[in-house]
C-alpha cells in the first residue's frame, strides 16, 4: 500500500516561497512508470495540477505557474518537494501530493494515491 504524506508550513507570507515535501512509503519514486504530482484546491474551486516529477526525474509544470514552480526529489529519502515562489493570497489552498499511474493519467489529473493534503494560507 502506497502512502503519501505532505509536510511544510501552514502559513506563508506574501512574496515568500512556499516549500512542501511529500514523503512516500510503500513504493519507490523511481519505479517505472509513475508520475509524482503536486496538486492544489483553492477554497470553492476545483483541483489544479501544479506539475509533476516523473520516475525518471524529468519534470512538467503547469504553464500558468511554470515561472514560479520547481519540483525536485531526494531519492535517498524517497521524497519529492514543491517550491512555489513569490506567493500571493491567491495561492491559498489545500495542497496535495499524489501519484499518477501513467503520463496520460497525470495529464487528466487522475491519481491512484493521494496524500491527505495540507492547508497553506498566504497572509501577512
Amino acid at each position: 500500500q502506497v502512502q503519501l504524506q505532505e509536510s511544510g508550513p501552514g502559513l506563508v507570507k506574501p512574496s515568500q516561497t512556499l516549500s512542501l515535501t511529500c514523503t512516500v512509503s510503500g513504493g519507490s519514486i523511481t519505479t517505472t512508470a509513475y508520475y509524482w504530482s503536486w496538486i492544489r484546491q483553492p477554497p470553492g474551486k476545483g483541483l489544479e495540477c501544479l506539475g509533476y516529477i516523473a520516475y525518471s526525474g524529468s519534470t512538467y509544470y503547469s504553464p500558468s505557474l511554470k515561472s514560479r514552480t520547481s519540483i525536485s526529489r531526494d531519492t535517498s529519502k524517497n521524497q519529492f518537494t514543491l517550491q512555489l515562489r513569490s506567493v500571493t493570497p491567491e495561492d491559498t489552498a489545500v495542497y496535495y501530493c499524489a501519484r499518477a499511474p501513467s503520463i496520460a493519467a497525470a495529464v487528466r489529473n487522475e491519481y491512484d494515491y493521494r496524500g491527505q493534503g495540507t492547508q497553506v494560507t498566504v497572509s501577512s
